[in-house]
Parts: structure tokens; C-alpha cells; sequence
């Protein structure tokens, strides 16, 4: 039994794994620098996209699309900011996968955006394994959740290229060691670039978004380099 579903799992994957590069390649024709945003449920990710939208507003042009399991909530936050966003409503299912962000893109104006947020389901399990066709996983800890999280989910933090702190300003009311939780990240993908933030204060804001700046204004170099050698 258990070699069955080994089996059953790894086709499944390797779908997702086909239809992650063709979502790659389709997002690389569009020079669209991708994020999937990752973390367990309540760790702040829309709020986080909310300051984002303000702080890049006028400035660099971002779409989204929002992952949940029941409502359109979140793209209804987002809409308010007045970008490009589809909210994918995954009716129980505890990830997104390649093929609904596949769909989602093809619903989505991209012409002139140059950032593409995706903002996965709440769980810090299963979009682990599940490549959509981004060009990096960010993860979002929360202080309120504590310090160990790196150590339950390593599979995520591994997978990881940023770990977003978030809620820093309840460090003083909450159980959570700031330097315990990013040596336990650093354990786990040394290679992690780590940012506080809070998105009640506005902490860390600008550094996040001048990392995702900076990560745009590449793809858009390498696009015209590729083009005019």
C-alpha cells in the first residue's frame, strides 16, 4: 500500500512539475518577476500584500493572485488597491497547484506588470513540494507563532529563498525569540535571506519592497540582454 501511494504521489508531482515550467516559461515571455507566498494560516500574508500594494503603488506594477480554501475575501482586500487580481477558491484543497495558477494567469492583464504575487493557502505543508512556476518561495513567519517553526516545517523554509518576520512589534508580548528563530531558519537553508517586518508600523516595508524591486528590475535586464545581445 504504502509503495502505491509513493507512486501515485510522485506522477502527480511530476504533472505539477510540467505544468510548473511551462507556467515558468510562460511568465518569463511576459519579463514578470514571480513570488509564491507561503506560510500557515494567520501569519499576516495579506496584510503584508496590502502595505506592499501601498508602498509600490506608482511606482512598479504588480498583479496577484489570491489562494484560499472557501471565500474571495482576500482579493476583495486587494482589489482596493486597484491591481490586476484573481482570487482562486480551492473549495477544501490545502495548496495551489500549477494548473489553477496556470487558469488564474490566463484571466489576469499582465501586459506591463512586472511583478506577480501569488498568495498560496494557508499551510506550511503541502505548497512545500508544490512548484507553481515562480521564481522564488517567501515564506511568512509570524512572531505570534513562536520561535520553532523552521524546526516543524523544514521542508518549507528549505524551499525558501526570503523568510519574511512578520508582526515584529509583538515581540514583547508574545513567546517568541527573534534571534532563536532565525538561527533555527539558518539551520535549516543557510542561504536564507531574512526581513523583519511588521505591517502595523510600517517596519521593514521599504527593505522588503526594495528586495522585490530590485529582483524586477533584473528579469527586466536579462529580458532586454536576451534580446538585444
Amino acid at each position: 500500500m504504502t509503495v502505491g501511494i509513493v507512486t501515485v504521489e510522485r506522477k502527480v508531482l511530476e504533472k505539477n512539475d510540467a505544468l510548473a515550467a511551462q507556467n515558468r516559461e510562460a511568465f518569463r515571455r511576459s519579463k514578470l518577476f514571480v513570488v509564491n507566498l507561503v506560510s500557515s494560516p494567520g501569519s499576516g500574508k495579506t496584510s503584508l500584500v496590502e502595505r506592499t500594494l501601498d508602498h509600490l503603488r506608482g511606482r512598479l506594477s504588480v498583479a496577484v493572485i489570491e489562494g484560499d480554501v472557501q471565500t474571495d475575501l482576500d482579493a476583495q482586500r486587494v482589489a482596493k488597491f486597484g491591481v490586476p487580481v484573481v482570487q482562486i477558491v480551492t473549495n477544501g484543497g490545502c495548496h495551489l497547484d500549477a494548473k489553477l495558477v496556470q487558469d488564474a494567469a490566463q484571466n489576469l492583464p499582465l501586459d506591463g506588470v512586472k511583478v506577480l504575487i501569488i498568495e498560496n493557502v494557508g499551510n506550511l505543508v503541502c505548497p512545500a513540494n508544490y512548484d507553481l512556476g515562480e521564481d522564488v518561495k517567501v515564506v511568512v513567519a509570524s512572531t505570534t507563532e513562536g520561535d520553532d517553526k523552521p524546526l516543524k516545517y523544514p521542508a518549507m523554509f528549505r524551499n525558501a529563498s526570503v523568510l519574511i518576520i512578520n508582526k515584529t512589534d509583538l515581540v514583547p508580548y508574545v513567546n517568541c525569540n527573534l534571534a532563536e528563530l532565525k538561527a533555527n531558519a539558518l539551520k535549516i537553508n543557510p542561504s536564507l535571506t531574512i526581513i523583519e517586518t511588521s505591517c502595523t508600523t510600517g517596519t521593514g516595508i521599504a527593505e522588503w519592497c526594495g528586495w522585490m524591486e530590485n529582483k524586477a528590475k533584473g528579469i527586466s535586464q536579462k529580458s532586454e540582454e536576451a534580446t538585444n545581445p
